[in-house]
């Protein structure tokens, strides 16, 4: 059983559809339970169902989880995918800045919200989806939500950045705890989605929706690195997946390096911490 945030389009859907073409169970978990029941129409298989997740809003994070928990929802993966690029400085349900809230809060409650869940399945894991961009990153820590310097890039930079530290603190400390649950990082290169075309920045619609469109690779290639974490028997516990082209903008997927800057423990301890207090979910030790 997968469960795929953002499954309602672009490179959730593609990597929902290659699941379930392989005969995967799937739960779509999406904002608009009317756009994931669509894009269920035609998918291969009978085995991709729909539920609500709003990650901008914690309290749905927490009836998405319960519901699993209740329904007897098992999962085996967790596709920490969903995400927001680039808007004027909005706030999330909880007061947090939206991008930060989506990409990065949400999922680490949804995470810590279904570890043990997860430790029950088979080949358990978790893939969060970081891009890129996390090398232009960094933490704001004294100003997370963007109160007094706001940019819509820079701060979706700070949720990539946010994305891979989690992932590689997560890897290190299901590692000591012994647990069977494989944190991996992936990141799609430069694929042509609604993430860039729907941005309410008009420069970044401009850049990514119209001037280097033509670069861009179809969501089907660029969630082949995702796809790869999730399922490839051979991927390991705490590894990156991009793609392998130039620069990593497109290609097959392979093992990339994450920016040490990420990767360093002690920004992730921090990250850790901040996360459990501003989400109220705390891991289990």
């Amino acid at each position: 059983m997968f469960v795929v945030t953002g499954a309602n389009s672009g490179l959730g859907l593609a990597t929902a559809r290659a699941l379930a073409a392989k005969g995967g169970r799937v739960v779509l978990a999406v904002r608009d339970e009317a756009k994931g029941r669509r894009a269920t129409d035609g998918m291969p298989g009978s085995g991709a169902e729909v539920r609500p997740l709003d990650l901008a809003d914690l309290d749905s994070v927490r009836r998405f989880a319960d519901g699993l928990r209740a329904d007897g929802v098992r999962p085996d993966v967790l596709v920490n995918n969903a995400g927001v690029m680039a808007p004027p400085r909005t706030l999330s349900a909880q007061g947090h800045e939206l991008q930060f809230a989506v990409n990065h809060l949400g999922h680490f409650a949804l995470t810590g919200l279904l570890l043990d869940l997860l430790a029950q399945g088979t080949d358990p894991r978790v893939v969060t989806v970081s891009s890129t961009n996390h090398r232009q990153g960094r933490m704001f820590f004294g100003d997370p939500s963007g109160e007094r310097g706001y940019a819509p890039m820079r701060y979706y930079n700070q949720s990539k950045f946010a994305n891979a530290v989690f992932g590689r603190e997560l890897h290190r400390r299901l590692t000591a705890a012994g647990s069977p649950v494989r944190s991996l990082l992936a990141h799609p290169g430069y694929t042509a989605t609604g993430l860039q075309t729907s941005s309410p920045t008009g420069l970044v619609k401009l850049l990514f929706g119209r001037v280097l469109s033509p670069l861009a690779q179809a969501p089907e290639r660029g969630a082949l690195p995702q796809l790869f974490a999730a399922a490839a028997p051979e991927a390991l516990a705490g590894q990156f997946i991009g793609p392998r082209g130039p620069a990593e903008l497109r290609g097959a997927p392979t093992v990339v390096r994450v920016a040490p800057a990420a990767d360093d423990p002690a920004t992730g301890r921090r990250l850790w911490e901040l996360s459990e207090r501003l989400t109220g979910v705390r891991y289990a030790r």
